[in-house]
């Protein structure tokens, strides 16, 4: 039969010993389902990252066979347009003047602050996170977290530092959006 097929005789009983065997790609593949399964924020695990998670369960892969494997089960996204900022300014807080203009250095203590609102994606939700930044040192003079990005979070932050030192004198520079431009604040 074998001469009849064209195929040498271990070909075929490694044929017929693998025949009941999923392939290497099928397993791989199941790893990968569990990996997504585990959680519902894994299902944006690109290639990269979907190796090292495969590497911490010593399943060693190529990145190519794993971006291979990831786009024929659909489990490959395009990706996401980045935002270019979570605050934006308004247009007549704009035409103020820079008083720092990207001199971040400081002589001495309370001279220039900086403040922001950054996001933290966590796995029940997004949680906001204001601090106030020293120039002179770095040092973080007051951190105020949320769930939500309102402009009472960037008020309590600055109430929290005025609460502790005294700030005649001080700039304050944030990125004038719309919560550091609000009438309250």
């Amino acid at each position: 039969m074998c001469k009849i097929l064209c195929v040498s005789v271990s070909g075929y009983y490694k044929y017929r010993r693998d025949l009941g065997k999923p392939s290497k790609d099928d397993v791989l593949s199941a790893a990968m389902q569990d990996i997504l399964n585990e959680s519902p924020y894994n299902d944006n695990y690109g290639a990269p990252r979907m190796q090292l998670a495969l590497l911490q369960r010593n399943l060693k892969a190529g990145i190519r066979r794993i971006t291979r494997i990831m786009r024929e089960h659909g489990w490959l996204h395009k990706p996401r347009r980045k935002p270019k900022g979570l605050t934006h300014a308004t247009t007549e807080i704009q035409e103020k003047e820079n008083l720092i203009k990207q001199d971040f250095s400081a002589s001495r203590p309370l001279q220039k602050l900086l403040t922001d609102i950054s996001q933290i994606q966590c796995q029940d939700g997004k949680l906001y996170i204001s601090p106030i930044l020293d120039c002179y040192n770095g040092e973080i003079l007051s951190l105020v977290m949320r769930d939500n990005m309102k402009k009472e979070l960037c008020i309590d932050t600055f109430n929290d530092v005025t609460k502790r030192y005294q700030l005649d004198g001080c700039i304050l520079h944030s990125d004038r959006g719309s919560q550091y431009t609000s009438e309250s604040f």
